[in-house]
């Protein structure tokens, strides 16, 4: 076996050993945070069986199952496991400029399986994966599911619809190439069957680009992509198969129909006016704000080998981002944590929450965003979000308290997933 093979079976095998455990058992808890009523209890104990959450109550009355002494986070605040609603974990930044062109599929579902780790080490247990080349990101859910390799539950979206020319086509090839992205689709007739190909071929949810966007070639984020009649036919299909929808767009007018649509979320939503902020919180449609891209993009747009025409967008995109979503949050819009984490490094996606509190969200209503909301969102409000009675042993926990100080969650120090460690600092 050559030296170079033999260091990869060490690290992968590493990779996979820092899985290992039971997951029966219990965890005692410094502090343990209950995000529906900001609470912190001190010193409790959270017990499961089969990965899943059978009791939280104080340590004092606790009874020890078969013996076990539960893990030891006495110095620690313990939270439900993180959800981060709007990743690409088969993208790296930069991979939208001409670079990214000789990316194959194969290649981006590799990086996949590595950021899917960063993401789960960082305490993210649960993501929605919205946008995807050749349905990896549906292959990596399913290997995650069966152990093959280590990171987050994943909602996988497949390819993420759009017009011809629009924010999720191929615009960088020269026209005899005759090229079309896998998530193309026109008309009616069209994005119908195209969402119900993503469906067939294992889309949990739809994802569809009502706007233009920043990284893509040539089209304008402030345009609307899809008509009002095509996304409801998108909607209206994606609900019928018991899929819901979200809806990436920048301009008014794209924000408005997918609201009128009836998309279950807007993704960015960078020049929501005052209507759409009211017409949202009336339809009960969720934001999901991504905003601390607006800090990173910035301070590394030479390293990341992207378009001027990229560059320019998100120079006009950002600022009015801050705008106006300051304005949504302090309007009290409901919010799913999202951080399209892709764009920016895999790893860092708990920098959202500083942005998000900076912005006027209470630290307790932005940890709800990833919890609470976001679990509802995707509709695993029975599973994940809180350290519940029936619910996945998904728990991750911090140094110091997250309410007085949002970014100790930028620093985790231990993370289970399903009442298995993937995580302990404090061994």
């Amino acid at each position: 076996m050559s030296f170079r093979r033999a260091a990869f079976l060490i690290c992968f095998q590493a990779s996979l050993s820092i899985a290992a455990g039971a997951q029966t058992g219990s965890i005692r808890c410094g502090g343990l945070l209950d995000v529906r009523s900001g609470q912190i209890a001190k010193d409790q104990v959270v017990s499961f069986e089969n990965g899943v959450i059978t009791n939280v109550a104080a340590a004092d009355s606790h009874r020890l199952s078969s013996g076990s002494e539960p893990i030891d986070l006495s110095q620690l605040t313990c939270l439900p496991g993180l959800i981060d609603a709007h990743t690409h974990l088969l993208n790296n930044p930069g991979d939208t400029g001409y670079s990214g062109l000789g990316i194959s599929v194969p290649r981006a579902e590799i990086y996949g399986v590595r950021n899917a780790q960063r993401t789960l080490l960082a305490g993210f247990t649960t993501v929605r994966n919205v946008d995807a080349p050749g349905f990896g990101d549906v292959a990596l859910r399913d290997g995650i599911n069966v152990g093959d390799v280590l990171g987050p539950r994943i909602l996988a979206s497949g390819p993420a619809l759009s017009i011809t020319g629009g924010h999720n086509d191929q615009n960088l090839l020269a026209p005899e190439y005759h090229y079309s992205a896998d998530g193309v689709a026109n008309g009616i007739e069209g994005v119908i069957v195209k969402v119900r190909e993503n469906i067939k071929y294992g889309a949990d949810v739809i994802k569809v680009m009502a706007a233009g966007g920043v990284m893509s070639q040539g089209d304008d984020p402030r345009s609307e992509q899809y008509s009002i009649e095509e996304m409801r036919a998108i909607v209206e299909t994606a609900h019928g198969l018991g899929r819901k929808v979200a809806a990436h767009a920048h301009g008014e007018r794209g924000i408005r129909d997918a609201i009128l649509a009836g998309a279950d979320s807007v993704e960015h939503a960078s020049y929501i006016n005052v209507d759409d902020i009211k017409l949202m919180k009336e339809r009960g449609t969720y934001l999901v704000p991504t905003l601390y891209l607006g800090d990173w993009l910035p301070d590394n747009y030479k390293g990341l080998r992207i378009t001027d025409n990229m560059i320019d967008k998100a120079k006009q995109v950002i600022p009015a981002a801050r705008a106006n979503l300051s304005r949504a949050l302090q309007e009290g819009v409901q919010v799913a944590f999202g951080t399209d984490a892709g764009v920016y490094p895999h790893g860092l996606n708990a920098r959202e929450f500083a942005v998000l509190v900076r912005m006027g969200m209470s630290p307790l209503k932005a940890i709800q965003a990833a919890t609470l909301n976001a679990a509802d969102l995707l509709g695993w409000a029975d599973k994940v979000g809180v350290l519940e009675r029936n619910h996945y042993a998904d728990i991750i926990a911090v140094a110091g308290d997250p309410l007085s100080d949002i970014r100790t969650l930028e620093d985790v120090k231990f993370v289970m997933k399903g009442g298995t460690v993937v995580r302990n600092n404090m061994r």
